[in-house]
């Protein structure tokens, strides 16, 4: 029995779990920098900026989707799906499509022209789930990024 509900404050340790079982799981568990704290901070504090619905059962969080309210110039207000984590053990077993659905309906809530997210090259389960739904794989735009000691060195 799986419960879908929106995440709160107490569900940060195993929200972070997942995270890091996540990061073990594309190859970069090192690049976890994020910290509880932070969490708490960016999500419940002052100013949140996050949002996530959690996936529950007996044995607690066992999926989340972490997402957030992002604007485009062309188009207006988006959501972006930042993560969708299902824990491995309960991978291809529904859950991931329920988080999902509860994303795609808050995008359709708040009125959001677009709900965007990224998908890893080589993780084929999920880019068949996505084309599956008629989602759009764009090959046309490049992700850009910059680190924490990037933009340290570039504004100075």
């Amino acid at each position: 029995m799986i419960e879908i509900r929106r995440g709160t404050v107490d569900d940060l340790p195993q929200v972070y779990a997942l995270i890091q079982e996540l990061a073990e799981y594309e190859r970069a568990p090192q690049e976890v920098t994020n910290t509880l704290e932070e969490m708490e901070r960016d999500g419940f504090g002052e100013n949140p900026i996050y949002k996530f619905f959690v996936a529950e059962n007996e044995d607690g969080v066992v999926g989340i989707a972490l997402y957030y309210t992002a604007y485009s110039t062309w188009k207006g207000r988006m959501l972006f799906l930042e993560d969708l984590v299902v824990t491995e053990r309960l991978r291809r077993a529904g859950i991931g499509r329920k988080l999902f659905d509860a994303v795609a309906q808050e995008a359709k809530d708040t009125g959001a022209k677009r709900f965007k997210w990224q998908v890893l090259e080589w993780n084929e389960p999920a880019i068949a789930f996505y084309k599956k739904i008629g989602a759009d794989l764009d090959g046309e735009w490049i992700n850009c990024n910059m680190t924490e000691e990037q933009i340290q060195r570039y504004v100075g």
